[in-house]
């Protein structure tokens, strides 16, 4: 079996001028390419026998030349606050997680762009684990399509939200990020709203500044936790090579060229950066550009050096930035009982 998924290739990396080719070669009609195609991106066909309306010996013919190598839900588990995460098996057997977060208003999708992480941030469990490799845009596509589903058959909702947020940075993965989203966006694909979908980074400066120039569409998170240099290198070691002042540089490129708001993710740490002189700083770098601020509770991953700071600094933190026109939320995690939370995505089933 494995090597004839070898030898075959993923019909899903064809484009659809390549699809109408390989029909035409074989003596079919062009038009067959975009029934195909519909299957795969509009209905996220994950078998050739599925495509109902195409002639069995066509989709024998499919067959022959080529393989889907869609994600399989390993394990799927359920929190007792509704939040469903899933371990997504790839076809070479690597493992990433996903996540369906609901709430009252919306349903999000947070799904994986690596198979672990090389960015090495201290308080993050998808850190402790090696760097496999990039994930393809379809494994991407294929996180979200399934999530969409368990929203509808779980909850009787559709998927209103995604961000890239969950295993890898996306920013080290941009060309499959950026083609993942072009068919979650489009009419021909699951036809979502760029501006449902956020992509997070830790910061890295020269991809943030590729993003304004390609004009993308979706929105921008930075996951920032600390505003004084020293504090954010000790925490997240990306933060030598893309400093505060290259960071903020990219930021403000950002917006000159694609006038949105940016998002800042923070966590505060007792200890860490739960004293006024990280909160000004805060402020200081939140007026850079428009922005707001999501205050995210600190999710355990067993480390002693990393606890929670109190309510009392959350809401200094929250009145600080609120008190001079900034909109701060304090964001509680959802999924903490099956380590499906913030930080906490680390293959542990």
């Amino acid at each position: 079996m494995i090597d004839t998924i070898k030898t075959k290739r993923d019909i899903r990396k064809l484009q659809l001028d390549e699809l109408k080719a390989f029909f035409v070669e074989h003596g079919d009609k062009p038009f067959r390419a975009q029934q195909v195609y519909e299957w795969l991106w509009q209905k996220s066909c994950k078998d050739f026998d599925q495509m109902t309306n195409i002639s069995l010996s066509t989709r024998e013919l499919l067959k022959e030349h080529f393989v889907i190598n869609h994600i399989h839900v390993d394990n799927m588990q359920r929190s007792e606050d509704g939040t469903i995460k899933n371990a997504v098996k790839l076809h070479d057997g690597l493992i990433v997680e996903s996540v369906l977060i609901p709430t009252e208003k919306r349903i999000t999708a947070c799904v994986s762009s690596q198979v672990g992480c090389s960015l090495d941030c201290k308080f993050c469990a998808t850190a402790r684990l090696k760097r496999m490799r990039n994930l393809n845009a379809d494994e991407i596509y294929d996180q979200v399509a399934v999530i969409k589903e368990q929203s509808e058959l779980f909850f009787g909702r559709p998927l209103t939200n995604i961000v890239f947020m969950g295993m890898g940075e996306p920013l080290l993965n941009y060309n499959n990020v950026v083609a993942a989203i072009d068919k979650i966006t489009s009419p021909k694909g699951l036809n979502m709203a760029p501006r449902r979908l956020t992509v997070s980074t830790v910061g890295v400066a020269k991809m943030i500044k590729k993003m304004a120039d390609d004009e993308v569409k979706f929105n921008l998170a930075v996951s920032l936790h600390a505003a004084i240099n020293k504090t954010r290198s000790s925490i997240m070691p990306i933060n030598d090579t893309n400093n505060l002042e290259e960071l903020a540089e990219a930021i403000k490129y950002w917006y000159a060229k694609r006038k949105k708001k940016v998002t800042y993710e923070y966590v505060v740490w007792k200890g860490i950066n739960d004293d006024m002189e990280h909160a000004q700083a805060l402020l200081k770098f939140c007026k850079i550009v428009p922005s707001k601020v999501n205050l995210i509770e600190y999710n355990s991953i067993e480390d002693d050096k990393f606890q929670q700071a109190s309510e009392d600094t959350l809401r200094m933190y929250q009145e600080l930035l609120e008190s001079n026109g900034i909109t701060a939320r304090i964001r509680k995690s959802r999924g903490k009982d099956i380590d499906a939370a913030c930080g906490q995505l680390a293959n542990k089933s």
